[in-house]
């Protein structure tokens, strides 16, 4: 029988658990794997770099740049553009230069500031760009030279040596530069591909991935995999295959097709009847009655036309976009700001997002002085510390580049004393001194110092290094191995520091164990729950291990479900399931570019606007993917091409200024839609009723006015003060499209009430100055119904800018001075008359009867709005608006609903039982306890009688 150690109490010694790193697979096609047997010292021929070129390409991943005059044009696409578009050559055509010139210069201002401002953002971002190194050694023809990285092909021998970007995916051969075996390892840097926060350690057969980074070490590799092929590579691919329409251009695409359809649906109905049944001039021609008819349904069209809504769009996200870059917020794409105010969901990665990218020293394990293999107590007095971070700044190696080393070094010179005061911040210790230093090799896995305590002349031994390594050198120490084991649960990074107590310096102390974890920022977890306040899930995403990942969480203020992305790949489970997955746990861990862009994928198909935050290339795919990619200060140029906005200052807190500045340019837009859709509505139904029922319309000139003025006024809207939404916005076209009908029906009747008390009560004719000049009152009607047109739903908008009541949130000065005096100067055009644009003198108690009728509709259509928005819900928009998609989503929620009323149930009926137990539980105890105390009593008297 084999026999066991055991310790001095007959238990087994504990084991160290340790954490595994589990490695990204890269298979190797057979054909490819017989080119990558070159001979280390000699290399591959220029005739066979030549023909490697030929049929695997440049070691680039190819960058596709938009034609910058097709990103123009494509400004002029859309339904709203199309029908100005139609409007501007029919202008032409009738040689109506005045509407040709109004309609032009929209469509020309709209597409410049939607250019221009991505334009500047795009060379704003150009100017951050990092170069990387673009050459390489590698052996060619028997000879170590260097050669451009783009040249290199799958088969080349490269060597790697500290401070090296690998250039290809690449397999490791444990061979020196000038071809001696070596049994050591590389310490590679791979956060910025995998997400993992600390370096790993690779050797002989091991894959190295193109632009990870060498920390420690040299070794020959032979190139595997090159460009396009390589793990960048298919990341690029994932990015290359995205290319959805943005959240924004749907919702603009959605409400301009509206506004088209029934916009052009009237104006074939208006044509008809000019031409054939109502004509202005009955005694003309066919040929003259279609061009007059053309003329009058073309303007109505223009002043129905919502002229300004992308222009005002465009505006209203410039100006945002202007003010994120004060707040170091680069907006790559305008429409992400909208999008931005809808997000639900925030992916944020971990490494260089949350945490500082960096290991830092963590609470250590301390054992006590005089502590033994058996005597854990020892002395009773354990080392602090700073004698903990002192002994391990004996033995680090000064200048060492490795992350571990700077990390233990950076703690000890802030912690400890007599390091924080010194002069010069080198290896010089006050009171000690290093007399040998040995370095650490894979081998014996430690360093070691010997040092002399200069005020008693007494020499020591300090070591340090692995744990497993560290507990066999002091003999054996339980808990300390429970220590390491609970940091390796928790996903801490541990090692063990030592040193001798006798004076031949053979017999060695634990003095502790050392914990070091890549910290989360300052302000990540203030930024969660700020984010969290806001309605915004937030969920990490790393590469790095699962306890890793929960460990980074917990000190976040998350909880701690956190998924292994391969659940993500689970064939067992349905679509539905694995969305399931995504929408209830907190982050994933072990993640891919692959698992990143599958998990933005699967919470959109569930219908969650989702924005992804990472820096590295391994978050480009997703970035690109998700509806706003956010690229964080230090990304690579990868991650920053992908992403639709850019933060230059470090972490996330940057991003609640983004959703709150967005969710206040988003309350601009929609309440400017809401009043522009309601006004056209009103305008079309007020007009195609006039014209069939009595022939009545405006000049064209006022009726331009109207359009022009009103939208000129509303631009300021971009700068208003806007009630900022604690959930995230949505734009609810259901909600926004009736909500638009029932008041632009409600100021159809109001326009109607003025027109039959003007015409009937007071007898203005319906006629026009310009066809009766001669005729009492002629004209007077038509600018009295102009005035009314113009104010009315102009005021509407004061409404419309909040989802409350009005008087809840003032708007801005310049917003009310603009709207107030666009409608001023039509007063006054109205009361005093200008023939020039068709307005006929009305006087003072007309102008300021329209005004004030005005004034007090709003303030009683504002009641309606926010009693339709209060009352409205999903099953309104299904009975209202029903698609089988829609009525399908609503039985979902149904079923959901029906779920949860019944946890909810079967919870109070459990939490009624459990109180009922208790009661009877604690009932029975005190009928037992009043027993006994009657019991003993009794016995007492017994005894005393």
């Amino acid at each position: 029988m084999s026999s066991e150690v055991l310790n001095a109490d007959g238990k087994k010694p504990l084991k160290m658990e340790e954490a595994v790193h589990v490695e990204v697979a890269d298979d190797i096609p057979p054909e490819l794997e017989a080119l990558l047997h070159t001979e280390p010292l000699h290399g591959l021929t220029d005739a066979e770099v030549a023909e490697r070129t030929a049929k695997f390409g440049l070691n680039e991943i190819p960058e596709t740049k938009t034609n910058p005059l097709l990103k123009f044009l494509s400004y002029f696409l859309g339904p709203i553009s199309y029908l100005l578009e139609i409007a501007c050559i029919l202008s032409g055509a009738f040689q109506d230069w005045i509407d040709f010139g109004i309609l032009l210069a929209v469509l020309i201002i709209n597409a410049c500031i939607g250019f221009f401002e991505e334009a500047r953002a795009e060379s704003a971002l150009d100017a951050l760009k990092n170069t990387l190194a673009l050459k390489s050694r590698s052996w060619r023809n028997g000879k170590l030279v260097e050669v451009e990285s783009s040249h290199l092909v799958p088969g080349d021998i490269i060597a790697l040596r500290l401070g090296d970007i690998i250039p290809a995916d690449c397999r490791l051969l444990g061979i020196g530069v000038t071809g001696e075996e070596s049994e050591g390892t590389l310490q590679i840097d791979q956060s910025a591909l995998t997400g993992e926060s600390l370096p790993v350690n690779k050797g002989k057969g091991a894959t190295a991935y193109s632009s990870a980074i060498v920390k420690q070490g040299q070794m020959l590799a032979v190139v595997t995999k090159t460009g396009i092929n390589t793990y960048i590579g298919r990341a690029a691919n994932l990015i290359s295959i995205t290319t959805e329409e943005g959240h924004f251009q749907k919702i603009i695409n959605s409400i301009g097709n509206f506004l088209v359809i029934i916009t052009c649906f009237m104006a074939v109905v208006l044509f008809f009847i000019r031409t054939f049944a109502l004509p202005t001039r009955p005694q003309d021609s066919v040929g003259d009655r279609v061009k007059a008819a053309l003329l009058e349904v073309l303007v109505l069209t223009i002043a129905a036309i919502p002229v300004g809504l992308p222009t005002i769009m465009s505006v209203t996200m410039a100006v945002g976009a202007s003010q994120l870059a004060k707040k170091q917020v680069i907006v790559k794409r305008l429409t992400a700001i909208e999008e931005l105010a809808s997000v639900s969901i925030l992916c944020s990665d971990k490494t260089g997002t949350l945490t500082m990218n960096q290991l830092s020293f963590d609470v250590p394990y301390l054992s006590n002085k005089g502590n033994t293999t058996d005597n854990f107590v020892g002395s009773g007095v354990p080392y602090t510390e700073q004698d903990l971070l002192l002994n391990s700044f004996f033995a680090s190696e000064p200048g060492a580049q490795d992350a571990i080393e700077s990390a233990i070094r950076g703690a000890a010179q802030e912690r400890v004393e007599i390091l924080k005061n010194r002069e010069n911040q080198d290896h010089h210790i006050p009171g000690y001194k290093v007399n040998n230093f040995i370095p650490f090799n894979p081998t014996s896995k430690y360093t070691e110092a010997t040092v002399t305590d200069l005020s008693t002349g007494k020499q020591f031994r300090t070591i340090k290094g692995a744990p497993q390594v560290i507990v066999r050198m002091v003999g054996g120490h339980d808990e300390a191995t429970q220590a390491v084991n609970d940091f390796a649960k928790r996903g801490l990074r541990a090692l063990g520091v030592a040193r001798t107590i006798d004076d031949a310096m053979t017999k060695f102390e634990m003095v502790g164990m050392i914990s070091l974890l890549d910290p989360p920022r300052p302000d990540s977890a203030h930024t969660i729950a700020e984010c969290n306040k806001l309605g915004v899930a937030v969920k990490m995403i790393t590469g790095d291990q699962q306890i890793i990942g929960k460990e980074v969480a917990h000190r976040l203020g998350m909880n701690r479900t956190i998924l292994d992305a391969h659940k993500l790949i689970d064939s067992s489970l349905d679509e539905e399931a694995l969305i399931d997955r995504c929408e209830k746990c907190d982050g994933f861990a072990q993640v891919i570019p692959e698992h990143k862009y599958k998990v933005v994928e699967l919470l959109q198909k569930r219908g969650y606007l989702v924005g992804m935050t990472g820096d590295g290339v391994n978050d480009a795919p997703a970035l690109k993917k998700a509806n706003v990619g956010i690229a964080v200060e230090g990304c690579t140029d990868a991650a920053r091409s992908a992403s639709d906005i850019v933060l230059l200052a470090s972490g996330l807190s940057t991003i609640v200024d983004g959703v709150k500045t967005s969710r206040a340019i988003f309350q601009r837009m929609r309440s400017y839609a809401l009043y522009r859709i309601a006004s056209t509505i009103h305008f079309l139904l007020f007009f195609f009723i006039s014209i069939c029922a009595f022939g009545f319309s405006l000049p064209p000139r006022l009726i331009i006015l109207i359009a022009v003025l009103n939208d000129a006024a509303t631009l300021v809207i971009s700068v208003d003060n806007a009630q900022i939404s604690q959930r995230p916005d949505k734009w609810r076209l259901g909600q926004l499209i009736t909500l638009s009908f029932l008041l632009g029906f409600l100021l159809m009747c109001i326009s109607w009430a003025h027109f039959f008390i003007a015409h009937y009560a007071f007898g203005y004719t319906t006629d026009s100055y310009d066809d009766y000049p001669d005729e009492p009152n002629s004209g007077v009607l038509q600018t009295i119904m102009y005035l009314q047109i113009s104010s009315c739903p102009h005021f509407v908008i004061f409404s419309t800018r909040l989802p409350g009541y009005f008087y809840e949130n003032m708007p801005s000065w310049i917003f009310i001075l603009a709207v107030a005096g666009t409608q001023v100067f039509a007063m006054l055009m109205s009361v005093f008359g200008v023939r020039g644009l068709d307005a006929t003198a009305i006087g003072w108690g007309w102008g300021f009867a329209v005004l004030a009728i005005s004034t007090v509709s709003f303030m009683v259509l504002d009641l309606v709005k926010v009693a339709v928005i209060r009352n409205w819900s999903f099953d309104l928009t299904v009975k209202l608006y029903p698609t089988k998609a829609r009525k399908a989503e609503l039985e979902t929620r149904l079923a959901k609903r029906a779920v949860k009323d019944r946890v909810k149930k079967n919870i109070e009926k459990a939490r009624k039982t459990l109180y009922l137990t208790v009661g009877v539980v604690a009932w029975r105890k005190a009928l037992e306890s009043s027993r006994k105390k009657l019991g003993g009593a009794s016995s007492s008297t017994i005894a005393i009688n």
